[in-house]
């Protein structure tokens, strides 16, 4: 019988995707063997204000980060869904198209999962997947434990040399993934790319190519930009397959 395939959620605005992004991906995956990560850019996002990039550029540059790498796909699950990106609709949204809850491995960060108590419909998502922290700067994937203790029964440590992944695990779990991440933040790129600084080494290249070429986050071209998206966005997400 063929072992059902494991799915790495990441979710975000993505304004704009950069390296700490993409290595959380990567150790959500390698540490919990998964056959493939969905990164989802948010349509709106409840948590933050209102993304600087428009739909187009910010779902372009996801789709480029993740163009070379058969384990990363980008996902318009959220955009082309109205209103707020909720994580419990978007797992929900997951099982209609027959995904069960072992299958799916939400990803997120030390930083935003301690503040989990404020995401819509919680605790009762919890039970709609399996929840992978990572470490990010400033907060640990341990810290969890003392933050959340009516679910540390639930909290496993997770590590790439464990053989204990490879089999079925059907409750959900919480995993903590105490592996390091770059210290960056797309608030940070945006403040850069305003001052007309360099971003190497912060985003994928190919991200930074489109950002550059698009003139994005540049105070001055700013409104063009963001017209320009605007325009693109509606016959993109026509294009795009739905997951």
């Amino acid at each position: 019988m063929t072992a059902a395939r494991r799915i790495g959620l990441l979710g975000g605005t993505f304004d704009p995707i950069h390296v700490g992004h993409m290595a959380a991906a990567a150790a959500a995956r390698t540490t919990l063997q998964l056959d493939e990560v969905l990164l989802l850019t948010s349509h709106v996002p409840p948590h933050r204000p209102q993304p600087a990039a428009s739909v187009h550029h910010r779902f372009a540059m996801v789709a480029l980060a993740a163009q070379d790498d058969e384990t990363l796909r980008a996902s318009d699950l959220e955009l082309v869904t109205p209103g707020p990106s909720y994580t419990s609709a978007t797992l929900e949204r997951l099982h209609r198209h027959g995904y069960s809850p072992s299958q799916l491995f939400f990803i997120a960060g030390a930083d935003a999962f301690a503040e989990i108590a404020t995401w819509r419909h919680y605790p009762h998502f919890l039970d709609a997947a399996h929840f992978v922290i990572v470490d990010r700067p400033g907060r640990s994937a341990a810290s969890i434990r003392g933050l959340l203790p009516a679910f540390a029964p639930r909290m496993r440590e997770a590590s790439s040399t464990s053989d204990e992944w490879s089999g079925d695990m059907m409750t959900p779990s919480i995993f903590l993934v105490n592996v390091p991440t770059p210290d960056v933040s797309s608030t940070a790129i945006r403040a850069r790319c305003a001052q007309r600084q360099q971003i190497t080494g912060l985003v994928p290249p190919a991200v930074e190519r489109h950002i550059d070429r698009h003139a994005l986050y540049r105070v001055r071209d700013a409104a063009a930009s963001h017209a320009e998206g605007a325009r693109r966005s509606a016959s993109l997400l026509h294009e795009q397959e739905h997951l």
